[in-house]
């Protein structure tokens, strides 16, 4: 694969590593996330609602005894976040993915918890989704993966929370 500046015509090579790596990381993540909209799109489900269904799931130790979540801890634990998770919530409401409980201590507080149907659809969308990550991945060895997962992570422990909480 060609370098960066070549990919996207740049006349010569970047002058700052950091300004190159950024710019990598956002091309890669701008790729691989056009080609999971791709997959889930039939679905009628963006990847943030994807993300949100999973959350609520990986909440719960026991599938069959899925916990509802908070929209705080939602928020908390999503990759990509949305800045108006109550609206993403109403969409998938709407399509019978999600469902809002009134808290039995707090009639004020809401908690959304993961319907069958949310269920069902997450679980035929678990082989497709670790295909796409196999096609995007699988080139590498479980050493790269894991150097990359550790460059990542540390890229990230300097950057502010800041543009996180927009």
């Amino acid at each position: 694969m060609a370098p960066l500046h070549d990919e996207i015509n740049k006349q010569r090579p970047f002058d700052d590593p950091a300004v190159e790596a950024a710019l990598n990381i956002e091309r890669t993540a701008a790729l691989f996330r056009a080609q999971l909209q791709r997959l889930l799109r039939p679905h009628s489900l963006s990847p943030a609602g994807y993300n949100v269904l999973r959350i609520l799931r990986g909440h719960s130790p026991n599938p069959r005894d899925l916990r509802p979540c908070t929209p705080t801890q939602i928020k908390a634990d999503m990759i990509t976040p949305v800045p108006d998770l109550t609206r993403l919530v109403d969409r998938l409401a709407a399509d019978g993915l999600v469902e809002r409980l009134t808290c039995p201590n707090d009639a004020r507080a809401v908690h959304i918890a993961l319907t069958a149907a949310g269920r069902r659809l997450l679980a035929s969308l678990d082989n497709p989704v670790q295909a796409l990550h196999a096609e995007q991945l699988g080139h590498l060895s479980n050493r790269e993966l894991a150097q990359i997962s550790r460059l990542l992570c540390k890229a990230r422990s300097g950057a502010t929370t800041d543009a996180a909480d927009d």
